[in-house]
């Protein structure tokens, strides 16, 4: 196994970490390849990724995300939307991190990058102890230039310590696993958990509180642009189709999930994907199909059987496997990862009563109404006790990664459009059509993208456009290419008088949802929102 310890290139005691072990700072690709399979933490996968398990952890744990309550950020954090640790508890549990890490035979520093804005990213130092969790900040962030790492003076810390637990009662932790984030010393502990996307999931909760500090909006959305220079963005929670279909091989991709909105326009904050692939197929998505059979390629929680060959389809360890692979992998990525301000907001939802549209014209208020909602749905099945669906509401698409109120970002959305009315904002349904689940069917993708097409293109600016006389927003009668029954949901029901029961009652739950964001969302924003 190849090792290289290069204390003297990097000084960890800046950090209060002094190693007795070796230190692997900014390892390449096949390197850490060696580290992790002869660690036995790692298989090597037909076709050349590299195959891991995580153990209990196979998704975020939200509930064991803190923030630091300490003077400097104090009055600006969303207090009823995060957790606290009082910043005695802060030091404690980083004293045990920095122990912990000091201790281990090899550490493992990645210094990267997080934003392609060199104007508003900001340096970020990850600091392991497994060569995969490495690979996948490598990976995730921003690789610098030669130049850039000669003078490398990080303006984010991680100390990533999955091996080592909390203790609750001396720790102030719900359970042993732990994500802390210190607002004013950009500070991340992390422990108990093997799950990688702890690490950009904390980077991305720093630039949603940083970025609006400078007048940047921080998005939790995927972004492509065409040859035109029209870009789109994509809000939607998981299983939206955010990723899936951002990656349009007509149009480059900008970036899968987390970008900023600023001066110049749209930029990536992260120079990786990552993809939820369970059940992927080569042929609805084979740009990222490709992706989980490439050297460099993390994949969380597939199922390898002992010839190393992959089974996609496999979720006996969770729904929610994942590949994790840089940009570049996609044939059509945009090498800058950034172009300019948005011709078009999409906002996905997985619409499981089967009441809203296949896509529907929003006015800037009601894009602001809808942004606060962050409405999806679950289905039955897919969590224990659902029995039938469920309305999700996550507002701004993001809520566990907002470090500031709600408010702020609906703010700084609507500022945005304000700005460029050429802005057109699209809700989007890729959930159920003909009924609910388990009764409709699944909006066929080729439907949706047909839709997409037509709205990034602008093909529906001369098209006529009726109100929905429950939500106010407005759906075309004729998309070319799209079966025209679609774009009625109410036409596709067996019994029409049950998709009006339902459909009062999703809009009861949107109103209901959206009490607490009222006061602060304004009397135009509430008035938006669906007529109950």
């Amino acid at each position: 196994m190849t090792t290289m310890d290069v204390r003297g290139r990097v000084d960890l005691s800046v950090h209060g970490i002094n190693p007795v072990g070796v230190v692997v700072w900014n390892p390449s690709t096949p390197v850490l390849y060696e580290h992790a399979i002869a660690r036995r933490e790692a298989r090597l996968g037909e076709g050349g990724p590299m195959v891991v398990d995580t153990g209990k952890h196979t998704g975020r744990s939200p509930q064991d995300k803190f923030i630091v309550r300490e003077p400097g950020s104090e009055d600006r954090i969303w207090w009823d939307g995060n957790k606290e640790l009082p910043e005695d508890g802060f030091e404690h549990l980083r004293d045990k991190v920095t122990e912990f890490l000091g201790g281990r035979e090899t550490l493992y520093v990645v210094d990267a990058f997080a934003g392609a804005d060199p104007a508003q990213r900001i340096a970020v130092r990850v600091v392991t102890t497994h060569p995969y969790h490495a690979l996948f900040a490598k990976t995730m962030f921003i690789d610098p230039k030669p130049e850039e790492l000669a003078g490398f003076t990080p303006q984010a810390l991680v100390l990533h310590a999955p091996g080592l637990e909390a203790v609750p009662d001396e720790d102030g932790t719900r359970t042993g696993t732990f994500i802390v984030l210190h607002p004013s010393r950009t500070e991340v502990l992390i422990g108990g958990t093997f799950y990688a996307g702890e690490i950009k999931k904390s980077i991305f909760t720093v630039m949603n509180d940083r970025l609006p500090l400078e007048g940047v909006f921080p998005m939790h959305c995927s972004a492509n642009v065409d040859q035109e220079g029209r870009v789109a963005v994509f809000f939607g929670l998981s299983g939206t189709g955010k990723t899936t279909l951002s990656a349009d091989p007509e149009r480059a991709l900008i970036g899968d999930d987390e970008h900023g909105w600023g001066r110049n326009g749209v930029f990536n904050f992260e120079g990786g994907c990552y993809a939820k692939v369970i059940r992927l197929s080569p042929t609805a998505e084979p740009e990222i199909f490709k992706t989980t059979h490439t050297f460099g390629t993390i994949l969380e929680n597939v199922a390898i059987d002992e010839q190393g060959r992959l089974d996609l389809d496999d979720d006996s360890k969770t729904e929610n496997t994942r590949a994790a692979y840089k940009l570049e992998q996609v044939s059509n990525a945009l090498s800058t990862k950034q172009a300019g301000h948005p011709s078009a907001v999409i906002m996905l939802t997985a619409d499981a009563f089967g009441i809203l549209p296949p896509i529907a014209r929003l006015s800037r208020d009601q894009a602001v109404f809808y942004f606060l909602s962050g409405y999806t749905a679950k289905v039955a099945g897919t969590e224990i006790g659902v029995t039938e669906p469920q309305a999700t509401f996550s507002t701004c698409f993001g809520a566990p990664f907002l470090p500031q109120e709600p408010a702020v970002y609906a703010r700084m959305l609507g500022e945005k459009l304000a700005e460029h009315p050429h802005t057109t904002v699209w809700l989007v349904n890729t959930g159920w059509t003909g009924g609910p689940f388990g009764e409709g069917h699944r909006m066929p993708i080729a439907a949706t993208r047909e839709l997409l097409r037509a709205a990034l293109e602008e093909g529906l600016r001369n098209v006529e456009f009726r109100v929905d006389p429950v939500f106010g927003f407005e759906v075309p009668f004729f998309v070319p290419g799209v079966d025209d029954a679609l774009l009625d949901p109410r036409a596709t029901w067996r019994e029409p008088d049950a998709y009006d029961r339902r459909a009062r009652e999703l809009a009861r739950m949107f109103r209901d949802n959206f009490e607490k964001l009222a006061a602060s969302a304004g009397p135009a924003v509430v008035a938006a929102g669906p007529r109950v």
